[in-house]
């Protein structure tokens, strides 16, 4: 067994393709999950069908991650399962629930956004390093963040979606700097259109514009891409890569004209 995992928002989309890819390549895995405990229990299950050690072990764990008076909690609960945690995917997001243009957008849109995507992922991983550095801090571990090609792409009609991912992107480097001494890789994953929940009310917009070109690999990214990377960052291919962006949307970033 490779070393044990938790990843957040791990229930579904992106967060189920990370913890297939994870249990496929012999890694244990902490599946968090807010209210959907069958779609939890179904990704554990895909995940035991699917692991290639005995000794791997998956537990699916609920815990708000917008709720930061439940972290504590949390993280002893994670450790009294695992004697030890080698890697935290920071993976749990939001859409705005409805797409509002930014001089409409409200406040409570705003800070419901925020808190799940950005307020919860920074002080999760603060408790996360803080117990790190309680235990031990010999063995190299590794935090990724899951952000989106909207931390750096406008979409004026969602305003608080991309601020709260470009503060991802700052977190990160916050994290990766302050961390490096410490035997702790942090890493930015930043995915592009993704074939998910999230992008269900918005498929025939994207199957056009990928149609004319916007992506230059012509296709969806799809969970499994994101798991693969992420696989490969935990696995330590990028040992001297601490606060590196990894794009992961088939050419999407690339400026054209």
């Amino acid at each position: 067994m490779k070393g044990s995992v938790v990843v957040t928002g791990g229930s579904r989309g992106i967060g189920r393709g990370i913890c297939i890819q994870l249990a496929k390549t012999g890694y244990s895995v902490v599946v968090n999950y807010v209210n959907n405990s069958d779609a939890a229990m179904e990704t554990k299950r895909q995940c035991e069908e699917l692991a290639i050690d005995k000794n791997q072990r998956f537990v699916a764990l609920k815990c708000d991650i917008s709720d930061t008076s439940t972290h504590n909690q949390f993280v002893q609960t994670v450790f009294n399962e695992f004697d030890s945690l080698d890697a935290l995917v920071n993976n749990a997001g939001i859409a705005p629930r409805q797409r509002d243009d930014v001089i409409q957008m409200s406040e409570k849109s705003f800070r419901e956004v925020m808190d799940v995507n950005l307020v919860g992922p920074f002080f999760l991983t603060q408790r996360f390093a803080q117990e790190w550095q309680k235990r031990e801090t010999s063995t190299q571990k590794h935090i990724v963040f899951v952000s989106s090609i909207s931390s750096t792409m406008v979409s004026t009609n969602r305003g608080e979606y991309c601020i709260s991912k470009a503060g991802i992107s700052m977190a990160v480097s916050l994290f990766a700097a302050r961390l490096a001494s410490e035997h702790i890789n942090v890493y930015e994953v930043r995915p592009g259109i993704i074939k998910t929940d999230m992008t269900s009310t918005v498929i025939d917009k994207y199957n056009r514009m990928i149609d004319e070109g916007l992506v230059p690999q012509h296709r969806w990214g799809y969970p499994e891409d994101i798991g693969k990377t992420v696989q490969a960052l935990i696995d330590g291919s990028m040992p001297f890569s601490t606060g590196s962006v990894i794009d992961v949307d088939g050419g999407l970033h690339i400026p054209r004209l």
